[in-house]
């Protein structure tokens, strides 16, 4: 039951897709850059996740799903995804070399996709996913852990330091389209 979908919009998707998830990589990247190194490690709580965990979680979430994206189930066996929640002792060098791992097998894999790729079928823990469906869920999963990243780095921060990234507070009629038709 293979379904088509018209290989403009399948392209849009992908190309959405693509350039949303380099937004959320620089989004990350301003963030972790504004953190001192001795506060990406820094959890709320035991039971919290610091800049570093977010990091490297989404790395390996990242090597897991899209390794051999259309060909082996997207939970690798070589993954160890409780070891991700695990404090790491990396340096920031370290921690970005890692984060630039990630997002290259992820965008490598991205960019490599057709329009007919689109609705082929994979597996993520044995359940079956269109492709569309796989990176949604993706795509999902990553804004949820950047919002984090961009929480802890705002708050470690703090308000008087913080440069935002996006538009700041008082600042939206300056975005407001002016024209009129």
């Amino acid at each position: 039951m293979s379904q088509q979908v018209h290989p403009d919009v399948a392209r849009h998707f992908l190309d959405d897709i693509i350039e949303t998830l380099y937004r959320y990589k620089d989004m990350s990247e301003k963030a972790i850059a504004q953190v001192p190194d001795d506060k990406l490690h820094w959890r709320p709580d035991d039971e919290a996740n610091s800049i570093a965990i977010n990091v490297r979680h989404m790395v390996g979430n990242m090597h897991s799903r899209f390794t051999d994206f259309l060909t082996t189930d997207g939970e690798k066996p070589w993954r160890h995804r409780d070891t991700e929640f695990e404090p790491p002792e990396e340096d920031r060098a370290a921690l970005m070399e890692r984060w630039n791992g990630g997002w290259k097998v992820l965008m490598n894999t991205l960019e490599s996709l057709s329009a007919n790729d689109t609705m082929s079928v994979i597996t993520i823990r044995g359940e079956d996913h269109t492709v569309v469906q796989a990176l949604v869920r993706a795509i999902s999963h990553y804004a949820y852990h950047v919002g984090q990243i961009v929480q802890l780095a705002r708050q470690l921060v703090g308000p008087d330091d913080w440069q935002t990234l996006s538009i700041a507070r008082g600042d939206s009629e300056d975005y407001r389209p002016t024209g009129r038709l």
